[in-house]
């Protein structure tokens, strides 16, 4: 029943009836707001809903729906709102994955594959953007599409995260979100996180009556899983999941402020290489045998030529006992015969094959990063972000929790060569000493044979 004076008006879309936490998260005026925590809260429908109810409110706004792969998008997002909207409300175009509304406005559906997406996203902009699952994204990700979130018109900019704990992007949305844990940079100050950017909604299953409603089964499910499932899945518990396969690495311990390298330290480059993406490392040696990752470089889409020429140009006159890569560089090509090693070594970065071993490698990677009573025995440079962020977002495999995970290729990269490094570190450091036997009456020919001595 209306009021006195009000006027009549036509419902053209009623998405249904919110919960408290979704209304939150509807009424939320921070930068960033992430909304989540244990499964089953209801974070899909939120988001579906605040797109579409957008969409209707702000003409012209643009808006992207981001989630890891397509089949998720399209089962949880594209077919529940192309049922849901008035088919006179909106169109649909598979081709480009965009929903038009009538007003002008937008919504974008788009999935997340490292590279290749940061050059199908770059340049664009958005109103809006919602990244569904956020724990599936890593930070190097989340920093890329926070960088299309501009644009001329006055809508608010604004991100919307949803989130459960555990996956390769755990640890940067615990520290943002619920540590609140911000980088402050005073060599680089608009680089700062300001915390009034910042809210979190914390939901559970009791949230979503609906859910338990027409599923009482869920809740049972979610209460019989193991301990840390549990504690992370049924109540939103974000220490009960690590969320990284080198769960000894910690930014107070492992990240050291950058220094110059003194000149006599032993300098070596590790890499990983495909035409996706180059991974390179740059370590320096000190007398007590600690390693430090001092410089960084990650870039796709180089070929041979150009990859060996920017390793070179960032190395300067430095001088390097060795680069190790990877014994797959080594394989002849097809179609002329040659090996990339071949290649990288007539453009001037000359190759020393590493040992491949996966399982072997994360192990000596683990033991070089495992605390010690004088520090471990392998550090990050605090400009090397990239080859810091990659190694603690990256998981253990779920079929093999000895190995790290295959997937999300974007981080693997930084830690292929990481681990290239530091079995060939490892095997140069434990290389046994040569002893030979000589008859006691033979004299000693001093000029093929000469004794050194290490000080």
């Amino acid at each position: 029943m209306r009021g006195k004076g009000e006027k009549d008006r036509e419902i053209i879309w009623n998405p249904g009836r919110a919960n408290p936490k979704q209304r939150e998260f509807f009424r939320s005026k921070t930068l960033y707001t992430a909304y989540g925590g244990a499964k089953g809260g209801g974070k899909t429908w939120a988001v579906r809903t605040k797109a579409i109810g957008g969409a209707i409110y702000y003409a012209g706004i643009r808006i992207l729906i981001m989630r890891r792969t397509y089949p998720e998008l399209e089962e949880n997002h594209i077919q529940p709102m192309l049922r849901s909207i008035p088919k006179n409300l909106a169109s649909y175009n598979g081709t480009t994955r965009v929903l038009k509304f009538i007003n002008g406005s937008t919504i974008k559906f788009g999935h997340w594959n490292g590279a290749v997406s940061e050059l199908e996203y770059q340049g664009q902009e958005f109103d809006w953007i919602f990244i569904d699952e956020a724990t599936q994204f890593t930070e190097r990700a989340f920093n890329y599409l926070g960088g299309c979130l501009r644009g001329t018109s006055s809508v608010p900019k604004r991100m919307y995260l949803t989130c459960n704990p555990g996956g390769v992007g755990h640890r940067w949305v615990k520290r943002l979100f619920i540590d609140r844990d911000f980088r402050l940079d005073p060599d680089n100050p608009e680089a700062n996180e300001c915390p009034e950017d910042y809210s979190f909604i914390p939901a559970t299953v009791e949230d979503n009556e609906y859910l338990l409603k027409n599923s009482p089964g869920y809740l049972k499910m979610l209460s019989s899983m193991p301990e840390d499932l549990r504690r992370a899945y049924r109540y939103g518990d974000w220490d009960a999941l690590g969320g990284s396969y080198f769960s000894e690495v910690r930014r107070d311990t492992h990240v050291v402020a950058d220094f110059a390298i003194p000149s006599h330290w032993v300098r070596y480059r590790s890499i990983d290489y495909g035409l996706d993406m180059l991974a390179c490392c740059w370590v320096a040696v000190d007398e007590k045998g600690r390693s430090y990752v001092y410089r960084e470089l990650k870039k796709s889409g180089l070929v041979v030529r150009q990859a060996a020429e920017l390793i070179k140009r960032l190395t300067g006159d430095e001088e390097i006992t060795a680069t190790f890569a990877p014994p797959d560089i080594w394989s002849r090509q097809k179609d002329s015969g040659r090996s990339m090693a071949e290649l990288f070594a007539e453009h001037g970065v000359p190759l020393t094959k590493a040992v491949s071993d996966r399982v072997q490698g994360h192990m000596i990677m683990k033991d070089m990063l495992s605390p010690r009573q004088d520090g471990p025995e392998l550090c990050i440079f605090r400009s090397c972000r990239e080859f810091y962020s990659d190694v603690t977002s990256i998981q253990a495999d779920e079929e093999n929790p000895s190995d790290c995970a295959k997937m999300p290729h974007e981080v693997t990269h930084s830690v292929d060569a990481l681990r290239y490094y530091c079995m060939s570190r490892r095997r140069i450091s434990e290389e046994p000493v040569e002893f030979y036997d000589y008859d006691d009456e033979q004299e000693l020919n001093y000029d093929e044979f000469m004794l050194y001595r290490s000080f």
